[in-house]
């Protein structure tokens, strides 16, 4: 089927400008999220939902042409191959009289003259050794460092048709009662390719994904008939993993100590730095923040 299934970043509006800009920079293809038709809104399992129609936005959600990995790709395609390194995990990162020395998990090392560190604060503070040590009052924010989206389970559905849309609905879908809490239209920007995106009950972890699947197909039979329980594929993904929590799940406040003025700063006498989406004064844990982040680092070095 090919329909581009986002398990993660999706949406940007007009109050992203960075992001926008890259987006132009690149060549990339923005367009409107899809909320044309009926939406429904479940508040009890036993009633039928409510109907209710959105409104034209004056500020639209967006949605990349080809979907969200079209902006890392366009990225990547810009550095030259053999410096992308894939599944090459960091584990240490040591100061040396000449720069920064790497350890990775295979145990390769690799020296450097500055270091940016892209991943998490959480997964650092969890997965990285430095030496000499951090600053302590860096160390104890760093696990404290709300990574944005973790925890949420994030699910996609494709269909061969969008039957949806034939009825008239927008495929935008609220509820209080079901699996599915959260769901939007995701037809492609060619509008060849169809299916849903969207978000599950939080306590549906604990469920299987064979399970999870079942009850957020039962919830769409009901709301949109028998044709929404006959996906062409299902996948769901729990945001809480070893490259987003390293499989500590610790629940904090949303977005705390997201852009932290520790984070700002340089260490390591200069060369070594923080810039994730988590650590942007403006808009973290958003692609507009992840840009902010790059930018700023950008300036300092």
């Amino acid at each position: 089927m090919g329909t581009p299934l986002e398990l993660g970043a999706t949406w940007f509006s007009d109050m992203h400008p960075s992001l926008l800009a890259l987006v132009e920079e690149l060549g990339l293809q923005k367009y409107p999220q899809f909320s044309k038709g009926i939406s429904l809104f479940q508040t009890k399992s036993f009633e039928p939902p409510q109907k209710f129609h959105v409104p034209e936005a004056e500020m639209p959600s967006y949605r990349l042409a080809g979907g969200t990995q079209m902006l890392i790709d366009a990225l990547a395609q810009r550095l030259p191959t053999e410096t992308v390194l894939l599944h090459t995990k960091v584990t240490a990162i040591n100061e040396t009289p000449h720069g920064l020395m790497l350890e990775t998990a295979d145990g390769t090392i690799r020296e450097a003259d500055r270091v940016i560190v892209c991943v998490p604060p959480q997964l650092v503070a969890n997965q990285m050794t430095f030496s000499p040590a951090l600053p302590g009052m860096l160390s104890a924010v760093l696990p404290t460092v709300q990574t944005w989206m973790a925890g949420a389970i994030k699910f996609t559905l494709e269909y061969d048709r969008p039957f949806w849309r034939d009825k008239g609905y927008s495929g935008m879908l609220y509820s209080h009662a079901g699996m599915i809490t959260e769901m939007y239209d995701h037809t492609n920007f060619e509008e060849n390719k169809f299916g849903f995106t969207g978000f599950l009950n939080g306590g549906a972890a604990s469920y299987s994904q064979e399970v999870r699947k079942e009850f957020a197909l039962r919830q769409l039979g009901d709301l949109l008939g028998a044709e929404a329980i006959k996906p062409a594929a299902y996948f769901d993904k729990v945001w809480n993993d070893e490259f987003v929590l390293a499989g500590n799940p610790v629940i904090q406040r949303p977005h705390q100590n997201n852009g932290h003025p520790l984070l700002q700063e340089s260490y390591m006498n200069g060369r070594l730095f923080f810039a994730t989406t988590e650590t942007s004064t403006r808009f973290p844990g958003y692609m507009e923040g992840a840009v902010i982040a790059a930018q700023s680092v950008a300036a300092k070095l």
